[in-house]
């Protein structure tokens, strides 16, 4: 196999492993689930998690931190 076929069949592999998100994604205003092509709605961590590369890691952000444990931000750490 010449230099050419090697490096043409190494890009082709790399383009193949390649999950690139792009366009319009429908989204819910209020829960964050996404529209699929098929019309259904999924979690936006599975849709991700199959439309992509990434991978998450959940935690709170302070404002809901605030909302959901109230109490716990009068407490002394």
């Amino acid at each position: 196999m010449g230099e050419w076929e090697k490096l043409i069949q190494e890009l082709q592999e790399a383009l193949s492993k390649v999950k690139t998100l792009s366009g319009m994604l429908p989204i819910c205003s209020s829960c964050k689930k996404i529209r699929d092509d098929k019309g259904y709605w999924n979690q936006i961590e599975s849709f991700f998690l199959t439309h992509s590369e990434a991978q998450f890691s959940h935690g709170l952000c302070p404002d809901c931190m605030k909302k959901l444990y109230p109490d716990d931000l009068l407490k002394d750490p």
